[in-house]
């Protein structure tokens, strides 16, 4: 638990690290080839009721994580000077929150996924009115989740699935009607650890 404290964007930013960690998360890869490099943005909304974090359902057509829970986010393109360029300008294309409305705190350390990717998570404070813009090929709806609820490794499992004659584990944090599993909950949880585990 976190304790009874309401938590702020001022508590947040006190315990967020400025410096980019150096550790990396590396799921066992089902994929053999070079890592994509890709970047999203952890969204934590600045409520008036307390801080959320803003998370998609993808569309089901797409080719890599179809209609899976995940952040805003997406390859680097050659146009994308550093990760944090590249999270930005996809959650605008994706949702429509603008460079301008969000305070980046830093970074989590660099996911290896499974299916082949890199990537770079970008922690930010978003500031309200949001004037979401769905990208309907890739975004299917988008959704809130208290903050607190996702800091509490109360709310986090462990899972299992067998591919092609692999057992791999990976975590699980349901939410009500939603179901946020895989590298989505592992960058969770990295966020959890960088805030919750400092003196």
């Amino acid at each position: 638990m976190i304790g009874a404290d309401p938590l702020t964007a001022e508590w947040l930013r006190q315990r967020f690290p400025l410096a980019a960690p150096h550790a990396v998360v590396r799921e066992a890869p089902i994929r053999a080839s070079e890592p994509v490099a890709a970047a999203v943005l952890v969204p934590v909304i600045m409520r008036a009721s307390g801080l959320t974090v803003l998370l998609t359902q993808r569309t089901a057509h797409l080719r890599d994580h179809a209609g899976q829970v995940s952040f805003p986010g997406g390859r680097c393109e050659a146009e994308d000077v550093t990760p944090i360029d590249t999270a930005l300008r996809e959650s605008s294309e994706e949702v429509g929150i603008e460079a301008d409305q969000v305070e980046v705190l830093g970074t989590l350390p660099e996911y290896f996924t499974g299916t082949g990717f890199r990537v770079t998570p970008v922690v930010g404070l978003v500031t309200p009115p949001l004037n979401l813009r769905l990208d309907d090929f890739e975004v299917a709806e988008v959704f809130e989740t208290p903050l607190g609820f996702l800091l509490d490794a109360a709310n986090y499992r462990r899972e299992a699935v067998e591919i092609a004659g692999q057992l791999r584990t990976y975590w699980a944090v349901p939410w009500q009607e939603y179901f946020i599993w895989g590298a989505t909950a592992g960058m969770l949880v990295s966020l959890r650890e960088s805030v919750l585990n400092q003196t």
